[in-house]
């Protein structure tokens, strides 16, 4: 992170909370059931981008696997973590030593259903850095994609599939997904600059 990152981040106020845990929790089985209904569970795979959209995925393949419990059937979608740091337009920008993790997908993603989930989708740049990723594992048979929040201001055309809520934001505005795997809280926050 760099200093300029550092300095804009503390200069952020709360606007509002936008989502509660409780809220979350409802959003994400939503979302599963909407994931199930429109690809079934036979070929499906989920992959988060890696920071917040792995929880994520990881949260909607065990709501699924409740889901799939009461049509008596045991399933476990299986999911993987994507890195896109190296597939980044804004490399440059990072800063001069970018943290690349390995992608983990742990499972063939050929002719498979994918779901790409991420926490917030903005600009569409972080998702074309996946795709590329993600192709570069191999050939699905079709990649949609779940955000938690779609902020808009794309610069890209790509468009979620399944999104857990749409904020209309400002420019001046970001939006913060607190996830208690990562920042011990859960919540989702508007923040101005």
């Amino acid at each position: 992170m760099t200093i300029e990152n550092v300095l804009h981040k503390t200069s952020l106020r709360q606007k509002a909370q936008l989502m509660s845990a409780s809220e979350m929790d409802r959003t994400l089985v939503r979302l599963a059931y909407q994931i199930v209904e429109e690809n079934g569970v036979d070929g499906l795979g989920l992959i988060g981008i890696r920071r917040r959209g792995v929880p994520l995925a990881e949260r909607l393949s065990k709501s699924i696997g409740h889901i799939q419990e009461f049509h008596d059937k045991d399933v476990c979608v299986p999911v993987g973590t994507l890195d896109i740091t190296f597939y980044r337009d804004d490399l440059s920008t990072v800063g001069p030593k970018p943290v690349v993790h390995e992608s983990e997908i742990g499972f063939s993603i050929q002719d498979k259903n994918i779901v790409l989930v991420d926490d917030v989708l903005f600009t569409g740049r972080t998702i074309r850095a996946a795709l590329d990723a993600l192709f570069s594992e191999g050939r699905p048979r079709r990649v949609q994609l779940c955000v938690l929040i779609d902020r808009g201001h794309r610069e890209l055309p790509i468009e979620a599939a399944f999104i857990g809520r749409t904020v209309q934001t400002t420019m001046n505005e970001v939006i913060e997904v607190k996830l208690k795997e990562i920042d011990d809280t859960e919540k989702v926050l508007l923040m101005e600059k």
